[in-house]
């Protein structure tokens, strides 16, 4: 086969594409490194400014290197719909309407101020003002695709991130008409033209929503009885698609039509299963568009040019890390949430990509300018997920610096320790505020903190790891510790060091397994509870009742059988008895 029809084979691309995937998602999955980069370095090596430069004189390399960049510009977008798309199956309508005030106020302000500092600083640099304002717009938008993989958007960093980015999203699509309306080109919309596009694609997202509340719960419905995967999985592909065309039909963006496709199908019942049938190829999807990204960067321009990229790299960042981190400081997040997410929402993103292209279209910039600021954007999303690290890290050291130590009241009396503020943490405190016992709960995890508080738990943020912090609790006269954490190494720690400094307290600690649990008896624990234990245990307490068995000898074996296993964790652990554990007989419940 000549050179010339290998390199126009598409069947190569595509084995090239699924083989990167192969080995970059396993490879930096245990090196516990967000596959993110891998894909860009990928991107770069295969790509035509990489390995794919040197075909013509190696043509073995036409077997490892994409010989048709274009040709995955519509996966890499598939990767977008389908992001959104899941973006919305996670929101739904109430949810959405509730994060109204962050998503409105909050997303609306960032990605304002944000395009007004940087176009300015661009106007003053020599810019006209229309391409100032396309630059700044557009680099004012962070990645939806890198930041929702990255960040747990049930963490307060999280839901931040997620209303700044559902606004960039919306506002995607009145961008591209400005930028058509301001434009010098041919394809410049008139007044008129942008209005009729904004009337058409409104009717039509309100047609969506009719539609879909109408058919998608009879159509999964039918789907699901058939209860054949590849069905389910066709009709939900079916519907993202139909949503996605039928926006861009109109002159809206498609990822509109995902973005509200996601959310009536998370008004159903069938939300869940559609999410995981639906992850494995937007994670696929979204890694083509990040080998594009990396296809998109040649090194030897970006050396040509190092100081300029890196300094406009640097500044971008420095402005909207800047302007995030203030905006939610003054609306009253943490400092160390603000810097956080300041941080993380720092970088370009695959939207400004899409603006930009616009932008040449209509003349607002010129070719030159533009695959400056794509190198830009492109070394920006590279180094986003660094920026993650750094920023939860900084996150965390500036709220222990910052946070006022946790302190009890004295004189109250003793109460309960509670080391860890998660589902098993209150689910204890719950059961102690039942039976009329006081208790405070600690965690170093400042979301964890200020979810429990909202509901209605004394709960205080702080490290338990470090001395003072138990001493400021008032260990000293604390009437008991449970720890709770899912921590298995620094409950031992903790054990060691709470048994060291009162030997009379209880210390109930939540243990993994049997193993953790004689090790923790063995440095000083009253009370160790394996969940495997446990879960055996209740299993066994439900089949029994469900059997006919009377209710009290049931608990009464439940106990005996608690305690048995308990006497096997000390002698395995080679501890001579079980301290203060009470054994209940099933004499006690006789007669």
């Amino acid at each position: 086969m000549a050179t010339s029809e290998l390199m126009s084979d598409p069947m190569s691309d595509a084995l090239v594409i699924l083989g990167a995937a192969g080995l970059v998602i396993p490879l930096f999955a245990r090196l516990r490194i967000t596959p993110i980069i891998g894909f860009i370095l990928v991107g770069i090596a295969i790509g035509p400014h990489g390995l794919g430069a040197l075909v013509p004189g190696n043509p073995w390399l036409y077997y490892v290197t994409i010989t048709d960049p274009g040709a995955l510009g519509i996966f890499a977008e598939l990767g977008i719909i389908l992001l959104l798309f899941s973006v919305g199956l996670e929101l739904s309508f109430a949810r959405l309407w509730k994060m109204r005030r962050q998503v409105f106020g909050l997303g609306s302000l960032e990605l304002l101020v944000c395009a007004v500092l940087i176009g300015a600083a661009l106007l003053v640099l020599g810019n006209s003002p229309a391409t100032a304002l396309a630059l700044g717009m557009a680099l004012a938008l962070s990645s939806t695709a890198l930041v929702l993989r990255i960040t747990d958007s049930r963490s307060a960093a999280g839901k931040a991130a997620l209303a700044m980015l559902l606004f960039e999203d919306i506002a995607l699509v009145p961008i591209v008409f400005l930028l058509g309306a301001m434009g010098r080109g041919g394809e410049a919309q008139s007044g008129s033209e942008l209005l009729q596009t904004l009337v058409t694609g409104g009717l039509t997202v309100a047609a969506l929503l009719v539609v879909g509340r109408l058919v998608l719960p009879l159509l999964f419905s039918q789907a699901a009885r058939t209860k054949s995967p590849e069905l389910f999985l066709a009709a939900s592909l079916l519907v993202v698609i139909a949503a996605a065309l039928a926006t861009n039909a109109t002159g809206l963006s498609p990822i509109v039509g995902a973005l509200v496709a996601g959310l009536l199908i998370a008004e159903t019942d069938y939300h869940t299963e559609v999410e995981a049938m639906i992850a494995p190829f937007k994670g696929l999807a979204l890694g083509i568009f990040l080998i594009t990204i990396g296809m998109s960067l040649d090194l030897a321009v970006i050396w040509a040019q190092l100081w300029q990229v890196m300094l406009a790299v640097i500044a971008v960042l420095v402005i909207k890390a800047a302007v995030t981190g203030a905006l939610l400081r003054a609306m009253g997040a943490r400092s160390g949430t603000a810097t956080e997410v300041g941080i993380l929402m720092a970088s370009p993103s695959e939207t400004t990509l899409i603006v930009l292209t616009t932008a040449i279209g209509v003349r607002l910039i010129n070719a030159e300018a533009a695959q400056f600021w794509q190198i830009v954007t492109a070394i920006g999303m590279t180094v986003t997920p660094l920026l993650a690290m750094m920023g939860k890290r900084l996150g965390k050291r500036i709220d222990r610096g910052t946070g006022a130590a946790p302190t009890i009241e004295r004189g109250e009396g003793p109460r309960a320790i509670i080391i860890g503020s998660g589902r098993v943490g209150r689910l204890v405190a719950d059961l102690l505020r039942e039976h009329g016992k006081r208790f405070v709960m600690v965690d170093s995890n400042p979301d964890m903190v200020a979810a429990a508080q909202r509901e209605g738990y004394s709960a205080l943020f702080g490290d338990a790891a470090q001395g003072r912090v138990l001493d400021h609790l008032g260990l000293d006269q604390a009437s008991a510790v449970i720890l709770t954490m899912d921590d298995p190494h620094g409950a031992v720690r903790l054990v060691r060091r709470i048994a060291s400094q009162r030997r009379d307290i209880p210390i109930i600690a939540r243990a993994r397994d049997a193993g953790h649990a004689a090790e923790l008896y063995r440095n000083g624990a009253t009370d160790a509870v394996p969940e495997t234990l446990e879960a055996s245990l209740q299993l066994s307490e439900a089949v029994l009742i469900d059997l006919g068995v009377a209710m009290g000898p049931v608990i009464a074996s439940i106990h005996e059988k608690r305690d048995e296993m308990r006497q096997q964790i000390m002698e395995e652990g080679e501890l001579d008895a079980l301290p203060k554990l009470k054994s209940t007989s099933l004499r006690d419940y006789q007669g």
